[in-house]
């Protein structure tokens, strides 16, 4: 961790048991990559996962907490970043109000999440705190002065909202925020659900299409044998007309660290039934190491405070200073010293 660097900041929601396949490829194995070349901070947004649907208490602190043992399971050091917990940081909602007051509401009425969960729900069902979620997640990333934010493409939005509201509170009251670039890296592997292959893995989905990463591997196994594929009898790369295949090969492929094409070459004429087999022992042998790092991980959950503790200390230092600055700027008083 360099002051010399360039620095990136992302996060992960606690709101599931497990990280699945799709979580690892598209984001934390680019983390992982990242703490070498940025000064990285990645948090756990706990306060963004009462946003919908909040847990029951103790149910949160344990997804957090197993969480962290799972960035570090995947490849996170914290002597080379800092890993910590969102609401550890007090200075994300201090900030957060500041930028709500210079956010306009048509502005964050058209961010896409809210959009498209009002008009599945209707508003009434919809709290407040999805509706200034981006603002949020804008003060996240400005707060420590982000260069870049890696992001999905789904995302995206977000990061430009963050981009204004930084020029905006700039040309207001000076020069005060970096304006961040949204980091989409254009190589990693774009997993789809295993029963709706057209669909994104997530966790919103029904059990039955994820792979989550902590999954029994006889339950991981069985998944990916029940993968949704087609009629015919080919292992051929094609996702217009075979989603299903195409995205059993894309997963072979990543976590057996191989090009798409030498996948699909071994298994030319072999027939869905070997090919399916395959991929189940390819995802299980990759899978069954990370649970057992995790599981070795939550066995000492002091260690974990320890490592959360040491990263919010880090992540404070800088948040408390953004945060001192954009009060001054915006005229409220200095606390007064006893």
């Amino acid at each position: 961790m360099s002051p010399d660097q360039p620095r990136v900041l992302s996060g992960i929601q606690p709101t599931s048991d497990s990280f699945h396949l799709g979580n690892y490829l598209g984001a934390l194995k680019q983390w992982v990559a990242m703490q070498d070349r940025y000064d990285a901070f990645y948090c756990i947004v706990d306060l963004h996962a009462i946003t919908v649907d909040p847990p029951p208490p103790d149910q949160l602190r344990e997804r957090s907490r197993s969480s962290v043992a799972q960035l570090l399971a995947a490849g996170l050091d914290p002597q080379r970043c800092s890993v910590f917990a969102q609401s550890h940081v007090p200075g994300h909602t201090q900030l957060s109000w500041v930028l709500e007051c210079i956010t306009g509401y048509g502005e964050a009425g058209r961010m896409t999440q809210f959009k498209d969960k009002s008009q599945r729900s209707g508003t009434d069902a919809i709290t407040v705190g999805l509706f200034t979620y981006p603002v949020l997640m804008a003060a996240d990333i400005l707060i420590y002065q982000a260069d870049a934010v890696p992001v999905g493409e789904d995302q995206r939005q977000h990061v430009e909202l963050t981009r204004n509201l930084a020029q905006r509170f700039n040309s207001r009251y000076g020069p005060t925020f970096t304006v961040p670039e949204p980091f989409i890296p254009a190589q990693s592997a774009k997993i789809y659900d295993l029963q709706e292959p057209t669909a994104k893995m997530s966790k919103s989905l029904p059990d039955a299409g994820t792979l989550s990463l902590l999954d029994d591997p006889a339950v991981l196994a069985r998944k990916i044998k029940r993968a949704v594929t087609d009629t015919e009898t080919e292992v051929r790369y094609d996702p217009q007309r075979k989603p299903g295949i195409s995205n059993l090969l894309v997963i072979m492929a990543a976590v057996t660290d191989r090009a798409v094409a030498d996948v699909e070459a071994d298994f030319s004429g072999a027939g869905y039934g070997a090919f399916k087999g395959a991929v189940a022992d390819a995802v299980v042998a990759f899978a069954e190491p990370f649970g057992k790092r995790v599981a070795d991980l939550l066995a000492d959950p002091a260690e974990i405070d320890r490592v959360l503790a040491a990263g919010a200390a880090r992540a404070r230092a800088v948040a408390d200073a953004t945060v001192a600055d954009v009060y001054a700027k915006v005229g409220f008083l200095p606390p007064a010293t006893a």
